[in-house]
């Protein structure tokens, strides 16, 4: 969902003196861990050490100590994969557990701080969760050999079982404890790609089970505590608003109702059970502060970003050759306005929040995806050192974005609630804040509202001369942590990825970005930039095509500069019978784009309703992911990726009038249909190359694929999104 500071694979492989031992404990076995370069490190006669990775137990069961969170992308599943492909464990015996929240232990690599988006979760502990197999799997094969007094080399594991070419076997927690006083391997060799049992081929998920039967609560909605209480907020009804005062007489008087308490974004109900406290709140008499609040409608909003791409803007650096030549010299000029909506990201469990404050300690538990950031607002509220703040990440009910949040509000706010019951003199009890579905809606953070213009000259015979692109939006970095990282000379590189150098051989190319303000809160969502640059970029080039009259396949395969597109480009039109007739009154797309260092490309073959609405029928997608780690994985991540992309192209918006937010709930922010579901085909690019993102590249490419389907169809393309504002009968 976001982009940082990029760090090399290699940069997680380990050295003697990074490579330490922890033991389990109280509960014995075997605990291995990797300590990254930098690190404090302080290693005690328990074994207790930096960055645990894998623990294996005398009970025989292996736990993976997973560092990101899983939101349903898959993570505990691929990083479990990866421990138990270089130890040769049985699939049945390992299990995950989160790790809690320590940046000096448990960092992203790709970014340094702990924390899980930019689909960086398999590239940043490729190498790092392997090692840490493969490490144990060394150190079991000292133990049997010490314990059977035989060579090292004469043992082999499989499945979870150390065997000896005597007959001799051992189970992994057989071997834990005294595994655990073995040395650590300096430098563990890895397995090579003709090797792997799981990593490339399948590995069950880790979740499955308890998602499938509802037997264990998983998720932060579930969670429950003795003595809790459940709060729920009024939230401002506009951005920017704060409560000035309110009369809460009326809501005291609801049974169950233990408290209510103004903080910053709203005033919230205590009460023993959330009912009540949804249906006290409504009975809150607020006064609200607007002064400062966004009083516009979207139209309005819409209108200054589209007056913002007619100016010239801060240069996005990677353009090249003299762009204004080239229109100034050019045959014909075309000028295409493009506009994208706000989109809120509507997980299917909306945030909540528990946390106990005694004063001197606190204690969340929530699907949190950026723990450090989480740790530091959450201390800095409550005026405690980070190590007094603990984390239990839990599972969480999606996220595409919502929970990576650089000002961590939902944990400010939990943080305030608690502070101001514990300084009225209450005894320290868990608090749980939860958002109702429409407080999800209403609530802000959604991926900005965007306009982009693109400017592109042509000679006589159609061939492309030059192209100025201009993109406007509100900046989602600027003013974060992360503004040191993605601004640059008043470029936000989330606005402009994906078109700040197109990926096609252009004589002449610039962009430029305008950031505009508003009071309403923007943040990544799923594909971030690529959301909408890509959306631009790939039906631009479909009418270039059309121009230099060539077919759009041919016409990208001619100028794509990166192989890897192409390959991708290639093997989607080939298993969606490119150039093929199609059946009456059906119509083809194509678009390929690079996001996440990954590539994916699509083909949408649709059809057009009695009513004027487009239907999907099929989607064949090709995805060059590097070593895919789990086929099956990567599959689900596509065609969830495709469904999430139709929805946001086909209907969904939010729409603000005099600052007001439209929609509410799932009636008014309509989510994608079973009936909108199409066929999909998804087909992954056999590779070595060093794995990349696959949560969130599968969503870039289906938009312009569904456009350049329906401009193939009707000869123009939509440029205002949804499409369901356009009736395409």
């Amino acid at each position: 969902m976001f982009h940082l500071l990029d760090a090399p694979l290699e940069a997680a492989r380990p050295s003697r003196r990074n490579f330490l031992k922890l033991s389990a404990g109280a509960l014995g076995g075997l605990m291995l861990a990797l300590r990254m370069p930098g690190t404090a490190q302080a290693a005690n006669q328990t074994g207790d050490l930096a960055q645990p990775f894998v623990h294996i137990r005398p009970d025989n069961k292996v736990i993976v100590l997973i560092k990101h969170l899983d939101k349903g992308q898959g993570t505990a599943t691929g990083l479990a994969t990866l421990v138990a492909d270089e130890l040769d464990a049985d699939a049945a015996q390992v299990e995950t557990n989160f790790a809690p929240a320590n940046v000096e232990l448990y960092k992203n690599l790709a970014f340094g701080v702990q924390g899980t988006g930019g689909s960086t979760a398999m590239a940043n502990s490729f190498i790092q969760y392997r090692t840490a197999g493969a490490a144990a799997k060394a150190m079991l094969v000292a133990a049997a050999a010490q314990k059977w007094d035989v060579l090292a080399g004469e043992i082999t594991v499989s499945k979870g079982i150390v065997n000896h070419t005597s007959g001799q076997s051992a189970s992994f927690g057989e071997l834990a404890e005294l595994a655990g006083r073995q040395d650590v391997p300096a430098k563990p060799s890895l397995k090579t790609p003709a090797d792997w049992v799981y990593i490339g081929k399948s590995f069950p998920r880790v979740d499955m089970a308890a998602k499938t039967t509802g037997a264990v609560s998983l998720y932060g909605m579930d969670h429950q505590a003795d003595n809790m209480l459940v709060a729920v907020l009024a939230r401002p009804p506009k951005f920017g608003t704060v409560p000035a005062k309110v009369d809460d007489a009326e809501a005291r008087k609801i049974e169950g109702v233990v408290d209510v308490v103004m903080v910053p974004s709203g005033v919230a109900v205590l009460a023993t059970t959330t009912w009540p406290a949804i249906k006290a709140r409504d009975l809150l008499n607020i006064t609200w502060d607007n002064s400062k609040a966004e009083q516009r409608g979207t139209s309005a909003m819409a209108e200054e970003l589209a007056d913002m791409t007619a100016q010239t803007g801060f240069t996005v650096p990677s353009g090249h050759g003299d762009v204004e030549a080239a229109l100034s010299s050019a045959a014909k000029v075309i000028e295409i306005d493009y506009a994208f909506p706000f989109l809120a990201h509507a997980p299917m469990e909306p945030l909540d929040i528990t946390v106990l404050y005694d004063g001197e300690s606190a204690t969340f538990w929530t699907g949190s995806q950026f723990q450090t950031i989480d740790q530091m607002v959450a201390g800095g509220v409550l005026g405690l050192t980070p190590d007094k703040v603990s984390i239990n990440t839990l599972w969480a009910g999606g996220s595409f974005g919502r929970r990576a949040q650089p000002d961590s509000h939902y944990f400010a706010e939990a943080s305030l609630i608690a502070k101001a019951r514990l300084d009225a003199g209450n005894a320290p009890q868990p608090i749980k804040v939860v958002w109702t579905r429409e407080d999800d809606i209403k609530g802000g953070y959604y991926r900005p509202m965007v306009a982009h213009k693109a400017r592109v000259g042509f000679d006589e015979d159609g061939n492309v001369l030059g192209w100025l692109h201009r993109v406007a939006a509100k900046s989602i970095m600027t003013g974060t942590a992360f503004e040191q990282y993605s601004v640059k000379d008043g470029v936000d590189s989330t606005t402009v990825e994906g078109i700040g150098e197109m990926p096609y051989d252009l004589p002449a190319f610039q962009a430029e970005a305008h950031n505009a303000e508003t009071a309403v809160p923007v943040l990544w969502w799923r594909s971030v930039g690529h959301t909408h640059t890509g959306y631009v970029a790939e039906t631009m080039i479909d009418r270039l095509a059309k121009e230099a009259g060539e077919d759009p396949l041919a016409y990208r395969l001619k100028r794509v500069r990166n192989p890897r597109l192409a390959g991708v480009l290639k093997l989607a039109a080939e298993k969606a019978d490119w150039g093929k007739p199609l059946a009456e009154g059906r119509y083809r797309g194509i678009a390929a784009v690079e996001s996440f260092k990954s590539y994916v490309a699509e083909v949408a073959e649709i059809s057009f309703r009695e009513d004027g609405t487009v239907k999907i029928e099929k989607v064949i997608c090709a995805v060059d992911c590097g070593i895919p780690i789990n086929p099956d994985n990567i599959r689900a991540q596509m065609e969830g990726g495709i469904g999430y992309g139709l929805g946001a192209i086909l209907r969904n918006e939010i729409t603000m009038t005099d600052g007001v937010v439209d929609q509410e709930n799932f009636d008014t922010y309509l989510p994608l249909r079973m009936t909108d579901m199409p066929e999909i085909d998804v087909h992954i690019v056999a590779s070595e190359e060093a794995p990349t993102g696959v949560g969130e590249p599968g969503t870039p490419p289906i938009g312009p694929a569904v456009a350049n389907a329906i401009a193939a169809a009707k000869g123009e393309w939509i440029t205002d999104l949804p499409m369901s504002k356009h009736d395409l009968a």
